[in-house]
């Protein structure tokens, strides 16, 4: 982002996690209250970045194990004759989405466990930082009124 700007900037999609990326503002004089919110919006996106990164690659990586294995099984190869590559029928990719689901259920869960609690952190910052603001704001106000 610009040296001028005074926003969070949001990247193109992740090629491995498909999330946007966010380069946040830092403020100037950044109180340790908002450094705190910052870090904490920051190390979210970390682990969110991490997470899904390792999902997509395990998805996509069994996905085609599954693909050939069914393929095999029916002695057909990866690619059909005219080199389009062969796919299965949406009653059988069902049967692969369900048994990973499955599969991946305690993760899933542990990280909706994990992403609740950082999303109520955040939220308990970004209450407190709007309190400070709103005083700061109103001392401000306070004190040019009284000139």
């Amino acid at each position: 982002p610009p040296a001028h700007s005074r926003n969070d900037w949001i990247g193109p999609p992740d090629k491995h996690s498909n999330l946007r990326p966010v380069i946040f503002y830092v403020p100037p004089e950044e109180s340790p209250l908002e450094r705190r919110l910052r870090e904490a919006r920051q190390e979210a996106q970390a682990c969110n970045q991490r997470f899904w990164a390792l999902h997509n690659r395990a998805f996509h990586q069994e996905k085609e194990e599954f693909i050939y294995s069914r393929l095999k099984a029916k002695g057909l190869e990866m690619r059909d004759e005219t080199g389009k590559k062969a796919t299965l029928n949406a009653e059988e990719m069902a049967d692969f989405y369900k048994d990973f689901l499955s599969k991946n259920f305690r993760k899933h869960m542990q990280y909706n466990r994990d992403w609740y609690k950082r999303n109520f952190t955040i939220t308990f910052l970004m209450g407190q930082v709007a309190l400070l603001r709103a005083l700061r704001w109103l001392r401000w106000k306070k004190k040019n009124v009284g000139n």
